[in-house]
């Protein structure tokens, strides 16, 4: 089994973090954005190989990842939406960090407005949720923690308005599968 991704991925480092909790064998692969364009149709990180299985979105590697080790991806719909709320943001948020990088004026753009409000809006939702403060954690969790881990690096979001966030992402930096996959801090 082959994963292919970036150590500052927030997606792929999800997918680690499962890799490890499995302890299921797999040989990580870090790719660029040159060589995902190759490799995967949809031109982003993670991808996965195993076998005649190729995989190239991480809910689905997480997802599969799961059900090889016997457990559970999300136990309902609820869940399953919960991680598309977390999803939705980290995508907005991922996105109009790489169109600022590429010059891009976010305030210029109306479109771009309504996806910094999804971030804000998905945040002050999320920051309502009953969360842990301590391992074991869900995927939705571990997906907000990854979130929340890569916008901290990017200097992209100011959580100091989401109290419930900040006390949930302190108690994940102690997890050690959390801390094994630290992205470089440079």
């Amino acid at each position: 089994m082959k994963l292919y991704g970036s150590y500052t991925s927030p997606f792929v480092r999800h997918c680690r973090i499962v890799l490890l909790e499995t302890a299921q064998a797999c040989e990580f692969i870090e790719t660029d954005q040159a060589g995902s364009a190759v490799q995967s149709p949809t031109k982003r990180v993670p991808f996965l190989a195993d076998g005649d299985v190729f995989l190239t979105d991480s809910s689905s590697i997480i997802q599969y990842l799961r059900e090889k080790a016997g457990q559970a991806f999300c136990a309902d719909a609820r869940e399953l939406d919960q991680l598309c709320l977390v999803n939705t943001a980290l995508e907005s948020c991922v996105n109009l960090f790489f169109l600022e990088r590429d010059g891009v004026v976010i305030a210029q753009v109306p479109y771009l407005q309504r996806q910094a409000a999804r971030i804000e809006s998905a945040l002050a939702e999320l920051n309502q949720f009953n969360l842990p403060d301590h391992a074991p954690y869900n995927d939705v969790q571990l997906r907000l923690a990854c979130f929340m881990g890569w916008a901290k690096l990017r200097k992209r979001v100011d959580f100091s308005g989401y109290g419930n966030l900040e006390q949930f992402y302190q108690g994940a930096q102690g997890y050690t599968h959390f801390q094994a996959t630290q992205p470089p801090q440079s």
